[in-house]
């Protein structure tokens, strides 16, 4: 049985959660709508302010999607209520990003500027020049944003220059040695 998915998740006060016949499950809140196909395998229960999730059988593929179902549901009451944030960190000699409407600019050494959009449901602000901030109610997208934006400059392991997570530990190689 898991663990995780036996734990009910108690609905936050101006959050709504519906079940509809195709087993889709329906979070509104104060930040937005977000929709959730859930698989036959796992029953879901929304009863006096709780959601419960229940196997339909005792299959490993079930076993699996019970506690993944409730996570995922879980996350979407987080997302609508308090919302999810990435916040990346640039390091480099004139690395830096600007904010241009919805857009960021990064200039990061290369021979042009990349221009960054946002995917839907998701804002980009650039609080300094050094930091870009990613912020929805999807914790997936909210995540994906954040890699994409990394994979225009991963972190090289010499000078630590590029794109990282602002809690991402780089450990730095050691150079070359001298010569005798």
């Amino acid at each position: 049985m898991s663990r995780i998915g036996k734990k009910p998740i108690t609905i936050p006060a101006g959050v709504t959660v519906t079940v509809d016949g195709n087993n889709n499950v329906v979070v509104k809140g104060p930040k937005g709508e977000l929709t959730q196909k859930v698989d036959k395998l796992i029953k879901v229960n929304v009863n006096d302010g709780v959601v419960t999730f229940e196997r339909t059988d005792e299959s490993t593929k079930s076993n699996s999607m019970h506690g993944l179902y409730r996570t995922l549901v879980d996350n979407m009451i987080i997302g609508v209520t308090q919302g999810f944030s990435k916040s990346l960190t640039i390091n480099g000699v004139g690395y830096k990003a600007s904010q241009k409407g919805e857009e960021i600019e990064l200039n990061l050494g290369l021979s042009h500027p990349v221009f960054v959009k946002p995917i839907e449901n998701i804002k980009l602000s650039c609080p300094t020049p050094l930091e870009i901030k990613v912020e929805g109610i999807n914790k997936e997208t909210v995540g994906q944003m954040a890699a994409n934006i990394r994979a225009i400059r991963p972190v090289e392991p010499y000078h630590a220059y590029g794109i990282r997570y602002s809690d991402e530990v780089v450990i730095k190689k050691e150079g070359k040695k001298a010569g005798k």
